[in-house]
């Protein structure tokens, strides 16, 4: 076991969590949805992120949402911090160790697509790792051949869709495109983004998604909108603008999670 499992369960107590929930720039309001929350600094676990990006929390919540006991990851470490893609391994290890089945994921993106606009939310169905750097490098077994079909859980997005609907909340769905950040993408970029079948572009999430894969996790995953790609709006992109606009998302995501928990 993780020395960092092992100082969770010696906090928290050794009830297994069903599932692990990691938030996105912006978003950490989420984490207020928790029920006898209790809250470790990610200073205090080996392996945890330790840099952070403005917007991104700092502490692992453990508790309990929509009747089910599982981890708020408040924040998460980008591959464009060090160049790792592999920075989440040991969290995600961690939340494996501890009994989660599920790894949900937010993350603030920029969308290509005019039918998503800021303030959407857009599951994600499947990604395009144009970054091109793979968290199971160096991997040294045959598990590192994770088989990334339906990566993102079809019965999971079936769930959310109709959650979504019977809330009146307006979900999008689509392909999410990996560049790695942290400068934000060119207009020729965006436009060979577009061209690539993509919906929306971020700096995160996709090496989480084959990390959790090769732990045997179930992966559900949602886009906050925040703004139009490069040149397809005249919004000034900045991460301040990031931060602001996902308040919008956060909202709308704080009523969809905590019921797609509850059916986990």
């Amino acid at each position: 076991m993780t020395k960092a499992a092992k100082t969770i369960r010696q906090i928290a107590g050794k009830e297994p969590i069903t599932a692990a929930l990691v938030l996105g720039s912006g978003l950490s309001a989420i984490g207020e949805g928790l029920a006898d929350c209790i809250t470790i600094p990610y200073a205090e676990l080996k392996g945890f992120p330790g840099g952070g990006v403005s917007g991104h929390g700092r502490d692992l919540l453990i508790g309990t949402m929509g009747g089910k006991r599982i981890a708020v990851l408040t924040g998460r470490e980008h591959y464009y911090e060090h160049g790792n893609a592999a920075a989440m391994r040991p969290a995600l290890e961690t939340m494996a160790e501890l009994g989660a089945q599920t790894l949900l994921l937010t993350n603030s993106a920029g969308s290509v697509d005019e039918r998503l606009r800021p303030g959407d939310l857009m599951m994600i169905s499947d990604h395009i790792n144009y970054a091109g750097m793979n968290p199971l490098i160096g991997e040294a077994t045959d598990r590192r051949f994770t088989n990334m079909v339906d990566c993102y859980a079809p019965e999971l997005r079936a769930k959310a869709m109709d959650i979504a609907e019977r809330r009146g909340l307006h979900l999008g769905e689509g392909i999410y495109l990996w560049y790695s950040g942290p400068s934000f993408e060119t207009v020729a970029e965006i436009q060979m983004a577009i061209r690539l079948g993509a919906q929306a572009v971020g700096m995160s999430t996709a090496p989480e998604v084959i990390l959790a894969r090769f732990l045997g996790m179930k992966v559900w995953a949602c886009s906050s909108i925040t703004n139009m790609g490069a040149g397809l709006s005249s919004e000034n992109i900045s991460h301040e603008h990031t931060k602001t606009m996902a308040v919008a998302g956060a909202d709308k995501l704080k009523q969809l999670i905590p019921a797609l928990v509850e059916e986990l």
